[in-house]
């Protein structure tokens, strides 16, 4: 029973994008879901007139425990032609949609770039709300 230990001694259940570019023969790097899940959210909300990202009722009740899901509202699939990337978001009240949802989906090509250097195939924004900031309370007072 002298058996060698490999690195991992279990297996990945989980589909992992491989990096192509790799210019040396240490190995080979592997990107999980998960982890594009995450980069994806985190570049859609820097975009300003995105409110917020839209998450299940897990989701929701996970952070209300004080476990933050920066990859809610992100789905990543590997398809035959690519990684395919859906975000489901809110927006500000009277920002302009496809101005911020373009925007949105070139933060988050050019930070998977920058980041990953692997190649989207596509982003679809799915706008699933409008979060409109509460008035401030007013004074009807009669200054006269």
């Amino acid at each position: 029973m002298d058996e060698k230990k490999q690195p991992l001694d279990y297996e990945v259940d989980t589909p992992m994008f491989e990096m192509d570019d790799n210019e040396n023969d240490l190995g080979k790097v592997e990107i999980s879901p998960e982890v594009i899940e995450v980069i994806a959210g985190i570049a859609a909300t820097e975009i300003e007139g995105v409110a917020a990202m839209h998450g299940g009722f897990a989701t929701g009740v996970a952070e209300r425990l004080g476990r933050k899901n920066h990859g809610k509202g992100v789905k990543v699939d590997l398809t035959d032609s690519g990684i395919l990337i859906d975000v489901q978001l809110h927006m500000e009240y009277g920002v302009s949609v496809p101005r911020v949802a373009q925007q949105v989906q070139e933060n988050i090509e050019q930070t998977l770039r920058t980041m990953t250097a692997l190649e989207v195939q596509g982003i679809n924004i799915h706008v699933v709300g409008v979060v409109f900031e509460p008035k401030p309370d007013h004074d009807y007072t009669d200054n006269q």
